[in-house]
């Protein structure tokens, strides 16, 4: 169902189209700890480092595939909100042209450089097979992980928060019974693992753009919206590629990040990749309702409401603390059990390396998420250039502090310590950047 987010308390309006997009999250991050899962319980501690290995690459593909969504769903969210319903059309066409142009040379990439970028993040010899398997199977899967992105970005642009998640709550149950079924009960190990994945995405992928587009044909339009425009495409291209840096040079970090971690061994590795999807879980869940925040935003700014866009703000800050305190008391004083569910007989430093992880992390997800919520009205408002200064900052200062720490004696430990610094350095310039937007008041806390 579509609706109109310009109108309507925004407290309201902001929990219920972000409630969903919360569980829609973390339905997502289950198909990643699902195979992580899998892979260490009843594969062994090397497909554990094998997947955690080749996710890292995997976020290079996903962060193509979330700036085209959101390069789609703000501009579309825009048209939505001031009743442009051909240009609207317009913006779908176009968006779904420009990212399968996009997917395919990704998948260039994905199904002949496999080998190259495993051996560029320092991949261990008895890893690497598996590794390979994986990425190679995830590479042609690329076109439903973009026209699923593609679709949710249009479901989000209309309002529409719960369709997104009951496609991938199905999906990603699902997910979990056929990696247990081709894993237990076929034995194909991590292959097993990888076609999991690729046949549940499909699925999800084919339905949702099915309906998606069945909503679109239910929109009345006067006049027949043309298949593609070069100024609307210049539009999505402005968001999608700031959106795009900024997950791929995240991914890019992460990877550099990876290679420093890859030697230290395969049992940091396998307590790394544990740790980090729990971490992804959390910042991902913020990122999400920074995603739904931007919606909203566009949406005001197109009807041309501004002092909603900072009510939103303060809405925003509520929910994400509220998030912020479960998780942090879950992963800083539990994330010892959390780990080992990820393994099966871990050795002492796999488990070790995942919980000084957690624990060094958590209680900064007070922080990190007040950034997620202000860069979200950020890329709603089209504020690229400030958006892109602080995502920047926190991945320099990340990929420098964690070579730099990582030297001394803290060894692995030290790599952790750079999350902290970068994140709330850059949380001070993303709340300094949207203090001086167009809804400016000196009188609000942030």
């Amino acid at each position: 169902m579509n609706k109109d987010l310009t109108v309507g308390n925004p407290q309201t309006v902001l929990c219920k189209f972000c409630i969903p997009l919360f569980g829609s999250i973390i339905f997502q991050q289950l198909y990643n700890i699902a195979d992580s899962l899998v892979a260490g319980k009843f594969i062994g501690e090397n497909a554990l480092a094998a997947v955690g290995n080749s996710y890292e690459i995997t976020l290079i593909f996903i962060a193509f595939a979330f700036g085209c969504n959101m390069g789609c769903s703000v501009i579309v969210s825009k048209l939505f909100g001031s009743k442009d319903y051909k240009g609207m059309k317009t913006a779908v066409s176009t968006a779904c042209i420009f990212s399968g142009i996009v997917c395919i040379l990704l998948m260039l990439i994905g199904i002949f450089g496999s080998d190259m970028l495993l051996r560029f993040i320092r991949t261990p010899e008895e890893v690497f097979a598996d590794s390979k398997l994986y990425l190679d199977v995830y590479a042609w899967g690329l076109p439903f992980v973009f026209f699923y992105n593609i679709a949710t970005g249009i479901f989000s642009a209309l309002g529409d928060s719960k369709t997104p998640f009951y496609f991938l709550a199905v999906s990603s149950l699902s997910n979990i019974a056929v990696d247990i079924i081709f894993v237990k009960s076929f034995h194909m190990g991590v292959a097993g693992v990888a076609w999991a994945t690729f046949i549940c995405q499909g699925i999800s992928s084919i339905a949702a753009i099915t309906v998606v587009f069945r909503r679109l044909g239910k929109i009345d339009c006067k006049e027949h919206a043309t298949v593609f425009d070069l100024q609307i495409l210049k539009q999505i291209v402005a968001i999608a590629i700031p959106s795009t840096l900024q997950q791929s040079f995240i991914s890019l970090g992460n990877i550099v990040i990876q290679s420093i971690i890859n030697g230290f061994g395969a049992p940091v590795m396998a307590g790394y990749s544990a740790a980090v999807k729990l971490n992804n879980l959390v910042i991902t869940s913020f990122t999400t309702l920074g995603n739904g925040i931007s919606n909203y935003t566009a949406q005001n700014l197109g009807a041309g409401k501004l002092p909603r866009i900072r009510q939103g703000f303060h809405v925003g800050i509520r929910m994400v603390w509220m998030l912020s305190l479960p998780l942090f008391l879950l992963y800083f004083f539990g994330g010892n059990l959390v780990l080992k569910l990820f393994m099966e007989e871990p050795t002492e430093l796999a488990v070790h390396t995942g919980m000084i992880f957690l624990k060094i992390l958590s209680p900064f997800y007070f922080v990190i998420s007040v950034k997620l919520v202000a860069d979200g009205i950020l890329r709603g408002a089209g504020l690229m250039k400030n958006f892109m200064i602080a995502t920047f900052t926190d991945l320099i200062l990340r990929v420098l502090l964690a070579f730099c720490f990582s030297k001394t004696s803290l060894g692995a430990t030290g790599i952790w310590c750079a999350w902290p610094v970068g994140w709330c350095i850059a949380t001070i310039l993303s709340i300094t950047f949207y203090r001086k937007g167009p809804w400016a008041d000196q009188r609000q806390i942030f």
